[in-house]
């Protein structure tokens, strides 16, 4: 597997690493799966979290902890999708927006958890070379994952906050294909936003059972 850390080629004076871009090649895909609600989104993002969790580890902490996550979260998600994809009249997941309740509890969640991760990184400074950024990415997958997990249309806005540290993080830290490809990511979250955002006003029945319509 060491080929996977191994320089594929150089763009525009950037050294492309092979786990680097196939992984997020994975990471694409998986993107535009959870765009057309397609419940392979998870197995795919399963990959992705795996080969970029090699790239990262030893390098970016907080990125290669994000990917952990993406792994826990996509086996969360294969399960959840399954279970509420049913309940839909076409067979695929019925996006919704979030209560407010629950939009609260994301923002509380996701500020409480970044303020907590990076103190933890700032107390063992091995773990993470910048712990604010690496603790807010960490943090912000966390919660981003979640609500798309849970048919929310707010997963769409979690990325793009996630995505405006990470793409810079990336290309400072030689990660440059994540940076390319991150700026891909951003077209597809606006238009899945949209689509997620049309669908979620033409649907009358719930995501999960108990979930307002």
């Amino acid at each position: 597997m060491n080929w996977l850390n191994s320089e594929a080629f150089v763009l525009f004076d950037q050294h492309i690493i092979w786990s680097d871009m196939v992984g997020n090649l994975f990471g694409l895909a998986a993107l535009a799966l959870g765009w057309r609600r397609s419940i392979w989104t998870w197995p795919v993002q399963f990959l992705s979290g795996l080969i970029l969790f090699g790239a990262f580890f030893g390098h970016l902490t907080g990125s290669a902890g994000k990917q952990v996550v993406v792994i826990v979260v996509a086996l969360y998600g294969w399960w959840q999708w399954n279970r509420s994809r049913s309940q839909s009249k076409d067979g695929h997941i019925a996006p919704r927006f979030a209560t407010w309740r629950e939009r609260a509890a994301m923002v509380g969640a996701a500020a409480v958890g970044t303020v907590a991760v990076a103190l933890l990184f700032k107390a063992y400074p091995h773990l993470s070379w910048d712990p604010w950024p690496d603790a807010y990415i960490f943090v912000g997958t966390v919660v981003a994952m979640y609500a798309q997990a849970r048919g929310m249309v707010e997963f769409w806005f979690a990325w793009l906050l996630v995505d405006l540290v990470g793409v810079p993080l990336n290309f400072a830290n030689g990660f440059a294909f994540s940076g390319f490809v991150y700026v891909i990511y951003g077209a597809l979250v606006l238009w899945g936003m949209r689509d997620w955002w049309l669908r979620s006003r033409r649907s009358s029945q719930p995501v999960l059972e108990g979930a307002p319509a």
